[in-house]
């Protein structure tokens, strides 16, 4: 039994003790992301979590939206990792506030690391409000699927060396978003990377997927995906 999330085969009197506990804390976690829905609304914002495996480049696609967008929209930054501020540190080096929350061991971030988040986001800004949030969850594709944390958008990446068939493998991870991000893609020539297949398990999942391929190196598929941030937030 996974001792965060409380996962846990369903055929024993012991597990289905374990998935009514889970059906609650969930609740309970759904309340509190309803809770920072509010709150973001009220500080002016759009919040979009990032979810994906561990490498996959959600830290650079921050640090490189932030130069597209910073001087034009007010954007803050919550990260989640299980242990140091390196993120967090990169992200206020491009000069926009950002808090970094450690789960010290747990596989995603929840509601309530989230409320003390906006809470710490808010100070760092003087209580100035913000256009977009951007919260990065903890790398992992299983987990962050299932916690809702307040936010308006989930967007799920995959990189061009974790491989296509992603979407099958984790099929909440996409049936759980509304956006798809193919990261890396000037690795392209260097892996077996189908798009095709990886866009096509990926929509035969979740039809309304918007899917964008991009490379945070070379800066292809950036402006269609600065594009697609500007109407959000609008």
């Amino acid at each position: 039994m996974c001792d965060t999330c409380g996962c846990a085969s369903p055929s024993t009197p012991e597990s289905r003790k374990t998935l009514d506990v889970h059906a609650s804390l969930l609740a309970e976690n759904n309340r509190q992301a309803d809770e920072n829905r509010h709150h973001i609304e009220h500080m002016g914002a759009f919040a979009i979590n990032l979810i994906s495996s561990p490498g996959s480049g959600k830290t650079t696609l921050l640090e490189r939206t932030i130069e597209r967008l910073g001087g034009e929209l007010r954007i803050g930054v919550i990260e989640g990792d299980i242990e140091t501020e390196r993120d967090a540190q990169r992200i206020r080096a491009k000069g926009v506030p950002a808090v970094q929350l450690t789960t010290g061991g747990a596989c995603h971030l929840d509601a309530r690391l989230v409320h003390h988040g906006l809470h710490e986001l808010e100070h760092q800004s003087h209580h100035h409000g913000f256009d977009l949030i951007f919260i990065e969850n903890v790398g992992n594709l299983v987990c962050p699927a299932t916690f809702d944390l307040g936010e308006h958008e989930r967007i799920v990446l995959v990189s061009v060396p974790e491989g296509s068939d992603k979407p099958a493998k984790y099929p909440k991870s996409f049936t759980s978003s509304q956006t798809f991000l193919i990261t890396k893609t000037d690795l392209l020539s260097h892996f077996d990377f189908s798009l095709d297949e990886a866009k096509r398990e990926a929509v035969r999942l979740n039809p309304n997927l918007t899917i964008f391929e991009l490379s945070a190196t070379t800066g292809d598929g950036f402006d269609a995906w600065i594009s697609y941030l500007r109407q959000r937030v609008g």
